[in-house]
Order: structure tokens, then C-alpha cells, then sequence
């Protein structure tokens, strides 16, 4: 679980993103890859169902850019407890609303931000559904 001042690296090892600060249980996943279109026909769905792959596709073309590939993504507050055994799951969020998280840019990147549209699995809650997400930039100089 990354935690205040670890960073998130590149696939080339350079830093990105330094946590500054977290008041939330600090329960964030980085086993999981983004949900796909495929991710969700494996649990049932037969129609096209939103996703946080294609949200990050939209997002960059939003900007006139593309992903050359869906990287691996920081899941903020998203609790995929790991066993023992290897197995996971994906449970309920064990942090707050209100909860924040502060994380410095080490270099210039894309963020791209997906409130998670999953409603099969408690990953967003025992509801079964997505929550409304804020985030804030600041440029600092």
C-alpha cells in the first residue's frame, strides 16, 4: 500500500507523483489493472458496460492525445485485499467521504481521473454503485 512519501514511478523508473499527504485509512490498490469492456462480458454484462480503460481513452482524446497503451492505474481508496495465498477480492472502500488525498508531481505527466463506473462487485461500496469523485490541481511554480 503506498503511503505518505513513497512515488509512483514510470515503467522506465523515473518519478512521477510523491504522496504528501493522506488522511484517509491509506487503503489504495495497485494490483489491479483497469477495468475493460472484457473485464466486465467476464462478469455477465452483454451489453457495453462504462469503464475506467475507455474512460482514460476518452479523456486523452479529449486533449487531442492518445494512450499508446491503458497503463497500470493508482487506485486510489480501492480496497483488493491481497491473501496469503495470493487470492484477492474486491471489498467495500474502508475510507470516508471527505477523505483526501495530496500527491506532487515530479515531472510533468497526464493524470487522468475516473470515478469508477463498477456495479457488479462492492469495490465502490455496498451499494453497488459508483460515488461522485473531486480533485483539485494546483500549479505550484
Amino acid at each position: 500500500m503506498p503511503g505518505i512519501g513513497d512515488v509512483m514511478v514510470s515503467n522506465r523508473r523515473r518519478p512521477m507523483l510523491r504522496i504528501i499527504s493522506d488522511d484517509s485509512p491509506g487503503v489504495h490498490d495497485t494490483v489491479i489493472a483497469s477495468c475493460d469492456w472484457p473485464r466486465y462480458e467476464v462478469l455477465g454484462c452483454t451489453e457495453y458496460h462504462d469503464n475506467c480503460a475507455d474512460n482514460l481513452r476518452m479523456a486523452m482524446m479529449a486533449i487531442g492525445e492518445t494512450a499508446p497503451a491503458v497503463p497500470d492505474p493508482f487506485n486510489l481508496w480501492m480496497n483488493i485485499p491481497l491473501t496469503p495465498l495470493g487470492h484477492i477480492s474486491w471489498e467495500a472502500p474502508v475510507s470516508a467521504p471527505g477523505n483526501s488525498i495530496l500527491m506532487r508531481a515530479e515531472t510533468d505527466i497526464i493524470a487522468v481521473m475516473s470515478a469508477c463506473p463498477q456495479d457488479i462487485t462492492p469495490v465502490n461500496g455496498d451499494a453497488l454503485a459508483p460515488t461522485e469523485l473531486h480533485f483539485r490541481v494546483e500549479v505550484v511554480s
